[in-house]
């Protein structure tokens, strides 16, 4: 049989033509796919936590960043306008505004206040320094450490939409919140690609909590009200049952997030303990910063000292400020407070928190005053895991 030699010259043409084409065909197809989405150019930061856990504290640890644009629970607005309803039935509108928020965008605050407003009129508006500092407020520097006392003297006034023009300036969106009690509520948040959302979940010891929450009492009960859907009746919480549904929501929040969690929650979920942060600021600081994508400054690292190396206990009249306090002290303040009677019904409607959450129960009244057992149970940096965690009950 007759062999037909092609030249190579040929061969490299037609070579070249069918990779020509290939790629084109390619270029072609690829126009039709999906493209992969990119972040949004902002981080968004969801503290969870509930009331008098030190939410208050760990805010202002992000606040007083000079990066950071922070909202002190803005979803207040949404349980006073709405207060008849129960915590669970507000969960959505909860989250449509927080979500609103982290995208700057304010007008969501129209149905919760209708009036022409100023800065005042927003909850909590002065404990955020973003707020204080231009371009929402022109009396203080973006690094400037600020009061909430000086800021409510100087910048109440400013107009409302000041809010939205700061945020949007700031590379980080951070906002604290105790009113979510459940994790896959915020799922579509998570989920959404205009968000680049975190979760820090702060927890503390139950114990210490209601200890904090007899100091609150009367500011508490309309909350109280809605987490028990009593239908806009203020409660106050003496049978420990708002407790119990604490307790039980950070129980769901660490298991959904840390048993079989979907992907999209890898890498954007940390669980803080307070006990842990006040003994140790710098080292959980450091993480929770690391963490959110930021940097722990030398202005930073001195107002942390202060604010947890003061003299006060903290007193009645402190229960919603941040100041400067013996932290170590505060944290253990419920063990010489608390009669072991309260004890003991604490940890019985909470005895499920307190075992997942690494805190030692007590048997007597004798080990609840004796400081030098230490019933906050140690854990690895990075290695939190009670699967091999055996409780004394």
């Amino acid at each position: 049989m007759a062999r037909i030699r092609i030249p190579s010259t040929i061969v490299i043409l037609f070579v070249t033509i069918q990779t020509g084409f290939l790629l084109f065909m390619y270029a072609r197809y690829s126009s039709f796919m999906p493209q992969s989405e990119e972040k949004p150019s902002q981080v968004h930061i969801l503290i969870l936590s509930s009331w008098r856990s030190g939410s208050s504290f760990v805010g202002q640890l992000f606040s007083q960043h000079p990066s950071v644009f922070y909202l002190m629970e803005p979803a207040w607005h949404v349980w006073v306008t709405m207060y008849q309803n129960s915590a669970k039935v507000l969960h959505m509108a909860v989250r449509d505004l927080v979500r609103s928020v982290f995208l700057c965008d304010m007008s969501v605050f129209d149905a919760y206040m209708p009036w022409k407003r100023n800065l005042s009129d927003l909850f909590q508006w002065a404990v955020s320094r973003a707020l204080c500092s231009a371009p929402a407020c022109d009396s203080f520097q973006r690094t400037d450490i600020t009061s909430e006392m000086a800021c409510k003297t100087l910048c109440g006034r400013y107009p409302f939409s000041k809010v939205e023009e700061a945020c949007k300036t700031y590379s980080h969106v951070v906002i604290k919140e105790v009113r979510f009690f459940d994790l896959k509520v915020l799922y579509p948040l998570l989920t959404d690609p205009s968000l680049n959302l975190k979760i820090i979940h702060l927890v503390r010891d139950p114990r210490a909590v209601v200890k904090s929450r007899e100091q609150s009492v009367k500011a508490l009960a309309r909350d109280n009200g809605i987490v028990l859907s009593t239908n806009g009746t203020k409660v106050e919480d003496s049978k420990y049952k708002v407790m119990q549904e604490i307790c039980r929501s950070h129980v769901q929040i660490y298991e959904t997030a840390t048993l079989k969690p979907p992907n999209f929650l890898k890498d954007r979920y940390l669980m803080i303990r307070f006990e842990d942060l006040v003994r140790d600021p710098l080292s959980e600081i450091s993480e929770m910063y690391k963490f959110a994508d930021l940097s722990l400054t030398p202005t930073l690292k001195s107002w942390i000292y202060n604010i947890t190396h003061g003299q006060g206990p903290g007193k009645k009249k402190e229960a919603f400020k941040i100041t400067s306090r013996d932290a170590v002290s505060v944290s253990q303040a419920w063990r010489n407070v608390l009669s072991f009677q309260k004890i003991k019904k604490i940890q019985e409607v909470c005895k499920g928190a307190i075992n997942m959450l690494g805190y030692q129960l007590v048997d007597s009244e004798k080990e609840q005053r004796d400081l030098s057992l230490d019933l906050v149970l140690p854990r690895r940096q990075n290695q939190f895991s009670w699967s091999s965690f055996n409780p004394k009950h």
